[in-house]
């Protein structure tokens, strides 16, 4: 990963100085200490844990547009925060090149974030429209990667008949062959909006899918779902229109604070290593608000990282409480981490997959926690 130049002919640098005003960055603000690509200067992507790419491009969307305009709102904000985690080491590789086609991005985005992902870092992807997703999947399957992905979408983009990449880009990832797809999750759809066979199909697939509700009804639900999962991808539709201006789909939605929890719980996850944050749009920002919410969003991704790096291996069991239970005639164990409260569940292959307290009570009034039933039916 040392040789940034083979990445250079994908990438344009950023200017810290224009995003900042011409004003110094405080030493404890993330612009102060993030590691970005500009004119004069590479980045070293061999200390960088977590790296920013900016990409936005939106012709795959009805807008038909393409530039930096987005991305580099959002870094204007995330920039003038303040730096609470010194342990994880940032960095920027700028901004995506546009390509004359819209193939040419999605082939020059596989590219960076394949290169990235191979490095063992951390992508965050400053979109450009949800059909991106594609080649966010794109990056693990030119790697033979199998992985299991999260979508937080208002809406489910199987829109197999539209002429718009970003109505029907799932129906791409999900039915291309060969597929490196073990699983898929969908956070927060409304149910208004989403076609009742398309929810019949996903089940078939026995894939998951959570109402908007609800997640809102307990939050910690999404926990295990992003913890188990390699890539996330979120649309900024899910958050309702007042705490993201931009968002113009629906007056519903989860809360900012809410839509913190989830990038809080993708960035503890030890799997994931790309986090597409799409669907941002400044011309229809108001006082640039949303911007400043997919900021915080972000540093509570890295809140999250920084949460991971304390978590304790599965293998050393004195780090955590375990609990032997019996349940519709058959005996597990639960395991909870001492350091974070985290909860796993064993399966009757010995694996330990991701679960919430909420399994571990329903197990204990001996009933069959659904997530238990999912992941035995995908077996």
């Amino acid at each position: 990963m040392a040789d940034f130049s083979h990445l250079q002919d994908f990438l344009q640098p950023v200017s810290k100085a224009f995003l900042n005003d011409d004003l110094e960055y405080d030493a404890f603000q993330i612009g102060g200490v993030i590691d970005a690509y500009e004119e004069d200067h590479h980045p070293d992507l061999d200390a960088a844990d977590v790296v920013l790419l900016g990409v936005g491009e939106e012709r795959g969307s009805a807008t038909g547009k393409t530039g930096t305009q987005g991305p580099d709102a959002i870094r204007r904000e995330f920039f003038r925060l303040y730096n609470w985690h010194r342990d994880i080491k940032l960095a920027d590789v700028g901004n995506l090149r546009s390509g004359a086609f819209l193939a040419d991005a999605y082939a020059a985005m596989k590219t960076v974030v394949s290169e990235l992902v191979q490095a063992n870092k951390t992508v965050i992807i400053l979109g450009g429209s949800h059909d991106l997703t594609y080649p966010q999947y794109k990056a693990y399957a030119a790697h033979q990667l199998i992985i299991e992905a999260t979508v937080a979408d208002a809406l489910i983009d199987l829109q197999e008949e539209s002429s718009l990449r970003s109505e029907r880009f799932l129906m791409d990832i999900l039915t291309e062959q060969p597929n490196y797809l073990r699983h898929y999750n969908h956070l927060g759809f409304q149910s208004y909006f989403v076609h009742p066979r398309m929810l019949e199909t996903l089940d078939k697939l026995r894939f998951d899918c959570y109402r908007l509700g609800r997640i809102r009804e307990n939050i910690e639900e999404a926990e295990p779902v992003l913890r188990h999962s390699d890539m996330f991808s979120l649309d900024i539709n899910i958050i309702r229109h007042t705490d993201a201006p931009a968002n113009h789909l629906s007056p519903n939605g989860f809360s900012g604070e809410e839509a913190c929890s989830l990038t809080r719980y993708a960035g503890m996850s030890s799997r994931l290593s790309s986090f597409g944050i799409y669907g941002y749009r400044p011309e229809k920002d108001k006082e640039q608000l949303t911007a400043r919410q997919i900021a915080q969003m972000m540093w509570y991704f890295m809140d999250g990282r920084s949460v991971k790096n304390k978590e304790a291996l599965l293998e050393d069991r004195d780090s955590f409480w375990e609990f032997h239970i019996a349940f519709s005639d058959i005996e597990t164990v639960f395991l909870k981490s001492k350091r974070t409260g985290r909860w796993w569940m064993q399966l009757p292959d010995q694996e330990f997959v991701p679960c919430a307290y909420n399994d571990y009570l329903l197990a204990s009034n001996n009933e069959m926690p659904e997530r238990w039933l999912r992941h035995q039916e995908r077996m």
